[in-house]
């Protein structure tokens, strides 16, 4: 609450400013009388001894007059929409709105929604050279975008540039407004999904050639820093790594890419694909730059599961629906090598991975099915408390009988523990176990 109230009151000063600057501009705009010729001649408030997340944000970039405008501008929709309201004067001459406001339609809200075009008029009105100035602030490489604090979203393409959306990220309207920095979670706007574990490289259960493959992203996470720039091989290697884990489900691909993000300190988000891929043309591009446009400059890790949707094979041109279907596929082989970050693909079939994808991967990883040594260690890592179970309980003979992935196995003992839990015992059974184990089976079309 404390943090909240410290930014409504930085932010109360900070409108206020921008009120000023905006009839200042409308005054010199449509000549009408006024003290002042010059917005910057309007100061910004002093929020050097501030200590509002907003100030400090504010601080951390070293923003100026007109990136400050920018952000408070972007936020307005979302504290006070109604300072907006003069944007909605319509032209007596052409009987619409202003086209030098800019501005676009929300579904629900019925304010004043600013676009690049509103910011630009504020700041430069009919100068020129100033209005390019001011463009800057709105290309992809300025830290007002690469650092997450404003969003610019074209409706369509062929449109004017300043006809783009300027929005506030959700990030940075929860730290300035609540006082909250949150991670980047799923939403309608950032399909992919922040995966922890409470697991640790103990609890899995790995080939020592997968360990060794995984130590290699594992070093790389750390040292890429060392490799690239004290040995000055920069020139020649990219800063990005790209892994392939390919295996039958539940033998620890998910885990793994978990347990590499947890160990080098890396978030690891696991994009759902089913909000990525899309039958319109060009949204799956939109949607994919969307996630790698807020990944690039937070070292995440990228996981897709389940790649060969998005990664597949190229396929002969016949139509229209494979030519476009073919530029998603180098769209995204482009992003993928462009990304500073670590990428991890992870499929069933590593022959359904498009070849132009897998001549691209520093590393190839096959997550075999687990053998009868180390389905006894999964087996016993599932129980911590051997109390849990019965004296007719025996392991060794679950794991050489039964050929199961580390998934199935939890999958076996969750069933087991449900139905001592529903016979009212405290005890697992042999008989609860192969219960759980037929089942498993039976989902693969297998039998006992």
């Amino acid at each position: 609450m404390m943090e909240s109230h410290a930014n409504a009151v930085t932010l109360e000063k900070e409108i206020t400013w921008f009120k000023a600057v905006l009839a200042a501009r409308c005054d010199i705009y449509f000549c009408r009388e006024s003290d002042i010729v010059d917005i910057r001649t309007i100061m910004p408030p002093d929020i050097d001894t501030d200590s509002s997340e907003y100030a400090q944000l504010v601080e951390a970039h070293a923003m100026g007059f007109d990136e400050r405008l920018v952000l408070i501008l972007a936020l307005l929709p979302h504290i006070q929409p109604h300072v907006l309201d003069t944007f909605l004067l319509n032209n007596q001459e052409t009987a619409r709105g202003f086209t030098e406001f800019g501005g676009w339609k929300g579904k629900g809200h019925s304010g004043f929604l600013p676009t690049c075009e509103t910011a630009v008029f504020i700041l430069a009105g009919e100068n020129l050279a100033r209005r390019f100035e001011v463009m800057n602030l709105f290309q992809p490489d300025h830290y007002l975008s690469k650092q997450q604090v404003i969003r610019i979203e074209h409706n369509a393409s062929g449109e004017p540039f300043l006809s783009a959306m300027l929005m506030i990220t959700s990030e940075c309207l929860n730290r300035v407004t609540l006082g909250r920095r949150d991670k980047t979670d799923y939403g309608i706007h950032f399909p992919a999904k922040l995966i922890t574990t409470s697991l640790t490289w103990d609890d899995l259960v790995l080939d020592p050639e997968v360990m060794d493959e995984v130590e290699n992203i594992n070093t790389w996470l750390q040292h890429s820093q060392t490799i690239l720039q004290q040995w000055k091989l920069e020139r020649n290697i990219k800063p990005g790594y790209r892994a392939l884990f390919y295996g039958p489900p539940g033998t620890g691909k998910t885990l793994t890419a978990t347990l590499i993000g947890l160990g080098s300190g890396v978030d690891v988000y696991r994009i759902d694909l089913s909000m990525v891929v899309s039958k319109y043309i060009g949204e799956t591009e939109k949607n994919l730059a969307n996630v790698f446009d807020q990944a690039i400059n937070k070292n995440w890790i990228l996981f897709f599961d389940e790649a060969d949707a998005l990664f597949g094979k190229r396929t002969q041109t016949s139509n229209s629906n494979d030519r476009y279907a073919n530029q998603e596929v180098s769209y995204l082989l482009q992003r993928v090598e462009d990304y500073p970050g670590v990428v991890i693909l992870a499929t069933n079939l590593k022959a359904n991975i498009d070849e132009a994808f897998a001549r691209r991967f520093q590393a190839s990883i096959h997550f075999a099915m687990p053998d009868a040594d180390q389905r006894l260690r999964l087996w016993q890592g599932m129980f911590a408390d051997r109390a849990l179970l019965s004296a007719d309980v025996d392991l060794m003979k679950l794991a050489e009988r039964y050929e199961l992935t580390g998934g199935a196995i939890t999958n076996a003992v969750r069933y087991a523990a449900i139905q001592a839990i529903r016979t009212d015992r405290k005890k697992i059974l042999q008989h609860d176990l192969i219960q759980g184990v037929t089942k498993e089976l039976l989902k693969e079309g297998r039998t006992l």
